[in-house]
């Protein structure tokens, strides 16, 4: 059970990470590619923090995910020089590919379709444990 005080925490952090990520995506000169942070956790001491990424196409997911990673110091001194006057200490922030649309959009897509994942499941992907 998450309390308000680290949901508060959660949402600055996916506010002002969503625009740290699209300020280096766009300074990259990477176009074309749309990133949004959908949600962020925060452990009870606040020390970590999971962000999760939707990328859109979602076919450079994982190629986006090793750029963040690469530059994840300058991510969080960056985050923590925003966050300065609400956090006493920057979480450390793993971050995680939010695939939550793509399963979405498939289950819609076979349900729409011949092949229906109710009468056999085996149609789906098995979800990422995150």
């Amino acid at each position: 059970m998450e309390t308000n005080r680290q949901k508060k925490i959660g949402g600055v952090l996916q506010k002002d990470l969503a625009d740290i990520l699209q300020n280096n995506l766009r300074e990259a000169g990477r176009t074309g590619i749309l990133i949004s942070v959908s949600k962020v956790k925060v452990t009870t001491d606040l020390s970590i923090a999971k962000a999760y990424i939707s990328i859109f196409p979602s076919k450079f997911a994982d190629e986006i995910l090793e750029e963040i990673n690469a530059v994840k110091s300058k991510i969080k001194h960056e985050m923590a020089q925003r966050t300065k006057n609400q956090l006493r200490k920057m979480p450390d922030i793993s971050y995680f590919v939010d695939d939550s649309l793509e399963y979405i959009e498939n289950i819609e897509k076979y349900i729409k379709g011949d092949e229906n994942p109710i009468s056999n499941p085996d149609l789906l992907d098995k979800r990422k444990k995150s």
